[in-house]
């Protein structure tokens, strides 16, 4: 990717928008190709052991797209920062998870950051690869992850990457746009199973679900805000839910929970559903 967006950039803004394409396309295709390979190789081994193995290397292929783990501790960082009193420590560390500013922020709204940004993550690190798992098996969870990825790099609205990311950005827009509003309502019951205020969950996604400037991320972001009683902020640009800024500890331990609680309820209600229905219908077959 490092290597690629120095080759798109140009002074004229088409240009750079077509080699933004490009990059999107290429990466997407390159990644396709490649686990299409892989399937069509497990489709066609033969014998036990070939079988056990291509299914548990599957397993693990699938397991690199969902990155529950990773969000828990780069959260628990900032938490363990925040515990010591280290404000600027944890700034540090919670820049690792935003795009936003982080320099000038107070603890509570570290912690916020941090919050909604495990919401946020909740669909582009766990029901996202899962939905399109179950859409169009390994093929679709990479791909999906592989524009995730791309728009987290060079997404950014800024003169650098401006019209090289604006290809990458939308079709993760796009890709999200179920995925984030079925997450937001199985973040709702999940609520209901963690003994979280999931009646508020609900009022507040439905309020507060498009406040902000991304089309899909206020949706899990509202959701978890309205489950915890808490109140999500960026300055300047938008707030989650009416309840409680006064962040501790037990807000993020129950973010976490809620999240995990998705991510198996999605699996659950979404994606194993999918797959059973599609199968049906035939489709597996030729994914």
């Amino acid at each position: 990717m490092a290597r690629l967006v120095p080759l798109a950039k140009n002074q004229n803004q088409t240009r750079e928008k077509i080699g933004g394409v490009l990059i999107t396309v290429s990466i997407s295709a390159l990644v396709a190709g490649l686990l299409f390979s892989y399937d069509y190789v497990v489709r066609n081994v033969s014998g036990i052991v070939l079988t056990v193995i291509a299914v548990l290397l599957g397993s693990l292929l699938l397991k690199t797209t969902i990155a529950i783990r990773g969000l828990e501790k780069h959260g628990n960082l900032v938490m363990e920062s925040i515990s010591r009193n280290n404000l600027e420590e944890a700034r540090s560390r919670l820049s690792m998870l935003v795009k936003r500013d982080t320099k000038d922020l107070d603890r509570n709204h570290v912690i916020s950051a941090t919050l909604e940004s495990i919401s946020e993550n909740t669909v582009d690190g766990i029901t996202g690869p899962l939905f399109y798992f179950g859409m169009f098996g390994f093929p679709g969870a990479f791909v999906y992850r592989a524009i995730n990825t791309i728009d987290s790099m060079i997404g950014y609205k800024t003169a650098l990457f401006r019209n090289v990311g604006w290809f990458g950005a939308n079709c993760d827009k796009i890709l999200n746009y179920l995925p984030a509003r079925i997450t937001g309502l199985v973040m709702i019951l999940a609520a209901v199973l963690v003994k979280a205020d999931w009646k508020n969950s609900l009022i507040t996604m439905r309020r507060d679900g498009k406040k902000t400037e991304s089309p899909n991320a206020g949706y899990p972001m509202a959701a978890m805000a309205g489950a915890l009683g808490t109140r999500f902020e960026k300055i300047n640009h938008y707030t989650l839910g009416n309840g409680t800024i006064e962040f501790n500890e037990s807000h993020f331990k129950s973010a976490v929970l809620l999240m995990k609680m998705t991510g198996i309820l999605f699996c659950i209600l979404v994606t194993v559903p999918l797959i059973v229905f599609l199968s049906y219908l035939g489709w597996w077959i030729h994914v």
